[in-house]
């Protein structure tokens, strides 16, 4: 038998497996698997209003959510970027200051730094780095906090209970051509 035969052996044989598994799912009743309209409406409806909550004041989503705990880590984290972003921006308008001072020929300014021009120029990167840093962790923090509170308004009617299971077992079988197959089951129970 040549490759490519044994290659559309083998997906057509997937392809038949795979039809008769999603028969088989679909044959449950309608009740443990859909939701009604209602239900839906629901659930979208509250994650969609926890997720507006969130972009308008951060952590109001996830007290919304009834996960009070994580409103105050969203608070710290903003509020600690925030102190850092903006003593790093003081810090680089102070250095800039003192850079134009250095460079603009004007005797009426004075360089209050003890610091070169290019040293000036280094410590003046060297802020504006962490500045706009702090502003970026300062977003994804932000959309970190809005997409939290969407998944886990998602999540509320997620089943976790102990009547859920994943089961890995081994596998053996005599297949075509008398061929010894072995290999890994999935077993999924729903109770």
């Amino acid at each position: 038998m040549t490759y490519f035969y044994k290659v559309r052996f083998l997906f057509t044989y997937f392809f038949i497996a795979l039809i008769l598994s999603t028969s088989y799912t679909f044959a449950q009743t309608q009740d443990s698997t859909q939701m009604s309209k209602g239900e839906k409406k629901a659930i979208y409806s509250s994650a969609r209003k926890a997720t507006l909550m969130s972009a308008c004041l951060p952590g109001l989503g996830q007290i919304y959510n009834k996960k009070y705990w994580k409103a105050p880590v969203i608070y710290v984290a903003l509020g600690g970027l925030s102190y850092w972003g903006i003593s790093n921006h003081n810090k680089y308008s102070y250095y800039s200051k003192n850079l134009r001072a250095e460079n603009d020929e004007d005797a009426s300014t004075i360089n209050d730094s003890k610091y070169s021009s290019d040293q000036l120029i280094t410590q003046k990167r060297y802020y504006r780095k962490f500045r706009d840093i702090a502003i970026m962790a300062g977003a994804l923090v932000y959309l970190v906090n809005i997409i939290d509170a969407n998944v886990d308004a998602h999540l509320k009617t997620f089943d976790v209970s102990d009547d859920l299971s994943l089961q890995i077992k081994p596998y053996s079988a005599i297949g075509y051509n008398n061929k010894l197959q072995t290999g890994l089951t999935l077993n999924f129970t729903f109770k």
